[in-house]
């Protein structure tokens, strides 16, 4: 899809379509004043569901995606939608409903993720997300899937959604270059090169506090996972300079790392705890060193 794209997360109910205006204004003003201005071409809104009581942020009822997005993208010029699509609680008719609805909104692209992990796979009254990714080829041509390098079994993971009809990766959140090992291990063993989007996130100093980041890439006994949750941990207490050395460090060894493999790159961008001047800073000069539509 060659485009950058920034995560924002629906506001609360509560706040309504005022809340998600302000959204969009600030993403506009903090844009301008970093350099971004017109640099971000698509918003990837995720749908929102419970997820485990032990969240570190409250997760209070959010407004929907198309709710959200039919507020926010009047707000930001030229910018098309992304989002995440959860399938498990949507019979077919149901999500061929909603999917349609997504696509005359105006997203170009749907990752189709399953259950929360307070379910095991399989479980929901829906369909699972390899199957949507066969049955909508015709509905969504950009159908994705979640793409976490550092779980054990994702290349045989990843390369059966690819079987199925996934055209893209979505990263998790990337604070290390795993990423690269994959990437070139998928290359050798597949023939299928779909189009990546690269996750990349800022960590500000209250994650020490609150402890979000560290949550939402957890994978209990896995080495490679908690060596990154002890880099996010240290990011967080960093200078912002420091920090931003680091997180760009990190940027462009992932770029150089993958740009040879045959896959189209995006950037994915994250600011998990809000968009702030300093998170957009350091997205600036990231895209400095490597823009997809450079």
């Amino acid at each position: 899809m060659k485009t950058i794209a920034l995560e924002l997360v629906p506001p609360e109910v509560e706040g309504g379509a005022q809340a998600a205006a302000e959204e969009g204004q600030k993403v506009a003003r903090v844009a301008k004043e970093t350099g971004l201005d017109g640099a971000i071409k698509h918003l990837m809104i995720p749908g929102m569901i419970e997820e485990e009581s032990d969240r570190p942020v409250e997760l209070k009822p959010r407004m929907d995606v198309l709710d959200f997005w039919n507020s926010v993208s009047g707000e930001l010029d030229d910018v098309r939608g992304l989002c995440t699509q959860v399938t498990a609680f949507h019979d077919k008719p149901q999500l061929t409903q909603r999917l349609h609805s997504l696509r005359d909104a105006g997203m170009d692209g749907i990752v189709f993720v399953g259950v929360p992990r307070t379910m095991a796979d399989g479980e929901g009254s829906g369909m699972a997300p390899t199957d949507a990714l066969a049955e909508f080829t015709d509905v969504v041509p950009n159908r994705g899937a979640i793409l976490i390098p550092t779980r054990e079994g994702e290349q045989g993971r990843f390369g059966f959604k690819c079987d199925r009809g996934a055209t893209y990766g979505m990263t998790q959140l990337l604070f290390s270059d795993s990423i690269v090992g994959f990437l070139r291990d998928f290359a050798k063993q597949s023939e299928h090169r779909p189009d990546i989007l690269l996750s990349f996130g800022f960590v500000p100093k209250v994650e020490t506090k609150l402890g979000l980041i560290d949550w939402l890439i957890q994978d209990p006994g896995n080495e490679v996972v908690k060596k990154e949750q002890e880099y996010v941990a240290r990011l967080a207490e960093m200078p912002f300079e420091q920090k931003k050395r680091e997180l760009v460090d990190l940027y462009k060894r992932v770029i150089d790392g993958v740009g040879d493999l045959g896959f189209d790159i995006s950037v994915h961008l994250e600011a998990p705890l809000g968009v702030s001047k300093p998170a957009f800073e350091v997205f600036s000069e990231m895209l400095d060193y490597y823009s997809p539509l450079s």
